[in-house]
């Protein structure tokens, strides 16, 4: 069977897909150490409070009325006017519900935002997506319907004390010509637990206002909900903004719902492509999280439960970490938010992915770091081959089972 151009590219082994072929295969499979995917930790306030609101929506009728109807293209009425009320209140953004799209998880909403504003244009023009700072998400990489569509700057790596480091925008360096149709960051960034600073993000606005181009802040992890964030950051949006969260990080991964904020023009397409490729996003994640976005109770757990959380347990697995490998050449980046531990194994002298092999076999799943670089992914620059990314949120016993043989075999490795 011959696929079009379009089949041969989305059926090509990628980094995504082997993410979540790894994260399936683990979940079936016992004894194998699932430090690799974004699952996120099963907190048990969190998961409390869920099972009592759909014992709830059971009861009243509630979840078998939103199983069993369609809900619009720009996702659930009642949901984005309760968002855009909480988001006007808390943030004082001045946003209504033609704010807000919903889309079938974040991922579909990325496919959605960069096929829309980079890729082939009128009159024969190409614009392309800018990452300002890579390494960025491994999701990224294969949402776009053409090659070359993708365009990332290296940054500006700082030693801080301990063997952290730390990455930054290097403005410097950072070039944004006319054949940019948008720039895009995560905040927390996903693979390295990087916040960019309000300054960096304020910087990037001004940036993108001058070039009459979008700024697309992937907020996944952020502010103010799950606010898996442990240092000072600003909530950003504006009218060039679009702002792309989740209910996956709240503990809700398979209710596959992504939230899409932007002015309105974005969501009328936002909603037309949900429409045409999807008639409609899913109704169980926004019926489920209603009465907590009515309530402010989302942002009450997150604040008070989910966050405090996640930093202990990534300054817990830092700290296992550093005893485990005690090299000189071993570096974490500063642990400032999302799920994530990314690991620098500086002149290492194997290829990252030879490593999450070599881990493979040992029953510890990682993700390569190499899949973490779109933009720059064909450029010989050996720190994109030298780190891997580190799942901290599941239970202490399998963190501290899948260090141990991560610490053996790296050690192993600087021996030879």
């Amino acid at each position: 069977m011959e696929f079009s151009v379009f089949g041969q590219k989305f059926t090509r082994h990628s980094g995504i897909t082997q993410l979540m072929d790894d994260l399936n295969k683990g979940l079936s499979t016992p004894n194998t150490i699932m430090l690799g995917g974004g699952n996120p930790a099963a907190i048990p306030e969190v998961l409390a409070y869920m099972d009592r609101q759909a014992g709830e929506l059971l009861k009243t009728g509630a979840l078998i009325k939103a199983m069993a109807n369609y809900d619009g293209p720009q996702g659930k009425d009642s949901f984005n006017r309760a968002l855009a009320a909480l988001l006007s209140r808390e943030l004082d953004w001045p946003i209504g519900p033609e704010n807000i799209a919903l889309t079938n998880g974040s991922q579909n909403a990325f496919f959605y935002l960069f096929n829309l504003l980079a890729g082939e244009f009128t009159g024969g023009r190409k614009k392309k997506v800018l990452f300002p700072l890579a390494p960025e998400y491994i999701g990224y990489g294969d949402a776009a319907l053409d090659e070359g569509h993708f365009i990332a700057c290296k940054p500006a790596i700082s030693r801080l004390d301990n063997g952290l480091f730390k990455y930054h925008v290097d403005f410097e360096r950072l070039e944004v010509g006319d054949d940019i149709g948008l720039i895009c960051v995560s905040r927390p960034t996903n693979p390295t637990g990087n916040v960019l600073t309000d300054e960096e993000i304020e910087h990037l606005d001004q940036i993108a206002r001058e070039k009459g181009i979008p700024l697309l802040i992937d907020n996944a992890y952020g502010t103010p909900f799950p606010n898996i964030i442990f240092t000072d950051a600003k909530p950003f949006w504006n009218d060039n903004t679009i702002l792309c969260m989740s209910l996956s990080k709240l503990g809700l991964p398979g209710t596959r719902c992504g939230i899409v904020i932007a002015e309105p023009g974005i969501i009328k397409a936002i909603t037309n492509l949900s429409g045409i490729i999807n008639l409609a996003p899913g109704s169980l994640g926004p019926a489920l999280t209603l009465p907590m976005i009515e309530s402010g109770d989302i942002i009450r757990l997150s604040n008070q439960v989910i966050r405090p959380f996640y930093e202990n347990k990534a300054q817990q697995a830092v700290g296992w970490l550093q005893q485990a490998i005690p090299l000189p050449q071993f570096h974490i980046h500063k642990p400032e938010g999302a799920l994530f531990l990314w690991l620098w194994f500086e002149d290492l002298p194997i290829h990252s992915q030879e490593l999450y092999e070599r881990l493979k076999q040992k029953g510890l799943l990682v993700v390569p770091g190499h899949y973490f670089f779109p933009g720059i992914e064909d450029e010989d620059w050996p720190h994109s081959k030298e780190c891997i990314r580190l799942n901290y949120a599941q239970s202490e016993a399998d963190v501290q089972a899948g260090i141990a043989i991560l610490a053996e075999e790296i050690l192993s490795i600087y021996q030879q």
